[in-house]
């Protein structure tokens, strides 16, 4: 006898689940209609194994920003080509590759036939499915226009994974440098130079500095590589415990904000993708005040989430959106002139588009600048250790030839 698992549906708007043994899904369906459940999905165990066990661990419950924008995109098609709302979400739910996605869908499916707006069944999965998203959807619900906000959604989407794109693709080979680098110098420094010290010993003379520098670094490396490592792992699991409160996730983002150039590139990423987002709920028709909680929620920097609470809390007391900005040390004059006079003309998402676009090309040009930079620098930064290390190695040689002759 097998065990099935079921997802069920007992009276309405109530939705249960769980495991039955049956010899097969017919006799398993019958069993919970005998029970008085009616049967949404019927599954073997074994063949549900991955998709439980991912709903166990939270933090494979994500999806990427690549998944939303061709899910999004999937969605609007198929809603535009004249299918109903739950068929075009069992098309989705069958085709999707991110089993976190398809496990949401499924139960989405389940809501929805329950009588859930699709907004309110989308917001049972926050993991999945952002406030950013179940504003936007719960906006094309109210205005009947659920098939354009879908597009806007995936078009949101698509733009976001470009920048991140965009400063992955600038950073790899900085970063592939950087970590071949490290790795060399730390293997010579530690494997290799120790073997040729003995070589020195035996000249009996005494050592250049250089030389002298090198073989004193290497002995510390070669005793103590190991707490080396250990420390290095040691601080990369305190920024990640830190990073995980509040309070701690606000001092390291306040930190990098204060990185010269790479702060202010930071700032004006996070401000330009705020914007936009911000812009985006505006268009659809969702309040201003509800818009603002909604990206102080979706915000990745600490330090302006913080501000954008404080900015909503300031819009409830009676000011007005440029008002409450007027105080803020992290949004430039620019930003607070734009949406100045975006208020006074009753256009205050063009505006924050504009700034959007505005800040969006300044980001890549800093990117191209920054990776500009950085590319020659690390390349003399690696090249002058390595000479160092090949002179400091080769002066004990030219004196040893000089005593010679």
């Amino acid at each position: 006898m097998a065990k099935f698992f079921y997802r069920a549906k007992k009276g309405v708007g109530n939705v249960t689940e769980g495991y039955i043994e049956a010899d097969s899904e017919y006799i398993a369906a019958s069993k919970l209609s005998q029970m008085g459940l009616f049967p949404l999905k019927i599954e073997r165990e074994e063949g549900r194994g991955g998709q439980r066990e991912l709903s166990a661990l939270p933090f494979l419950n994500r999806t990427s920003t690549r998944d939303m924008a061709v899910f999004t995109q999937q969605f609007s098609d198929l809603l535009g080509s004249g299918l109903t709302l739950i068929n075009a979400l069992n098309i989705l739910s069958d085709q999707t590759e991110n089993k976190a996605l398809k496990f949401a869908l499924q139960d989405v499916i389940a809501q929805v036939k329950d009588g859930a707006s699709l907004s309110a069944a989308f917001a049972k999965h926050p993991r999945i499915f952002s406030d950013f998203f179940v504003s936007m959807i719960s906006a094309g619900e109210v205005g009947g226009a659920l098939e354009e906000i879908l597009k806007r959604l995936s078009d949101h989407y698509e733009k976001e994974e470009d920048i991140k794109t965009k400063i992955q693709t600038a950073m790899a080979y900085p970063t592939l440098v950087l970590a071949v680098g490290t790795v060399t110098v730390f293997v010579l420094l530690s494997f290799v130079i120790p073997k040729l010290t003995v070589i020195f010993d035996e000249f009996g003379q005494a050592l250049p500095i250089p030389t002298r520098i090198l073989v004193d670094a290497s002995d510390f490396f070669a005793r103590f590589w190991w707490l080396m490592l250990l420390s290095a792992a040691i601080l990369f699991f305190l920024i990640l415990r830190v990073s995980s409160t509040r309070q701690g996730k606000a001092r390291l983002d306040r930190f990098l904000l204060g990185i010269p150039l790479l702060g202010e590139f930071l700032k004006k990423v996070e401000i330009g993708r705020l914007a936009k987002s911000l812009a985006t709920l505006l268009d659809n028709g969702v309040p201003i005040l509800h818009s603002i909680e909604v990206i102080s929620a979706t915000a990745t920097n600490e330090v302006l989430r913080q501000e954008f609470e404080r900015i909503g809390k300031a819009i409830k007391d009676g000011l007005s959106f440029s008002q409450a900005l007027k105080d803020s040390p992290h949004f430039p004059v620019f930003v607070q002139n734009m949406i100045s006079v975006g208020e006074e003309g009753g256009s205050l998402e063009v505006s924050l588009h504009r700034i959007a676009g505005s800040y969006e090309h300044y980001s890549d040009r800093l990117v191209k600048i920054m990776t500009s930079l950085i590319e020659p620098f690390m390349i003399l930064g690696m090249g002058a250790i390595v000479a160092f290390i090949v002179v400091a190695m080769l002066l004990p040689i030219f004196q040893l030839n000089l005593m010679v002759k």
